[in-house]
């Protein structure tokens, strides 16, 4: 019998670096890196999102089994993996496409998320400012920026 996924879409900074954290968790099938959060811009380039031609974040978009690791899991992983008090940067990275997002899939998955936004900012001094959308096209960036840090024999990244 053939088991359910689902998907989840996070932007945390840099994708290369969430990629390779959710791509590593037992229950994830595939963790891709692309872009979300510009439906009016199609099939953007990695040079456009990083102009600010466009308004799409780089973000990871994540199918796994739900019965293996648990959405409430992998929020977790996005919430201790990045800094949710920045605004549009994270770290050296600056800039709108930088942005902590939870792109939403399902009405389950926005309540699990502004749950656990509520719940994670209690353990903050400064205002989250995550933001919890509904989830748009997704478009798969480019082939170089695919398991990037696999490829580069790298676990982390900030160049």
């Amino acid at each position: 019998m053939e088991q359910k996924t689902e998907k989840a879409t996070f932007g945390a900074g840099c994708f290369w670096q969430v990629q390779y954290i959710f791509s590593e968790l037992k229950g994830v099938i595939k963790a891709e890196s692309g872009y979300m959060g510009d439906s009016e811009f199609k099939n953007p380039t990695y040079e456009q999102v990083c102009s600010g031609e466009t308004n799409h974040a780089e973000v990871v978009q994540v199918v796994f089994y739900p019965k293996k690791v648990s959405y409430n899991s992998l929020l977790e992983i996005f919430w201790k993996n990045h800094n949710p008090t920045e605004l549009n940067r994270q770290g050296p990275d600056i800039g709108s496409q930088y942005r902590s997002v939870v792109f939403y899939h399902t009405k389950e998955q926005e309540e699990l998320a502004e749950k656990s936004k509520k719940d994670h900012q209690k353990s903050l001094s400064k205002k989250i400012v995550t933001q919890i959308l509904p989830a748009q096209n997704f478009y798969k960036a480019e082939e170089y920026h695919q398991d990037y840090l696999k490829k580069h024999n790298k676990t982390y990244c900030h160049i």
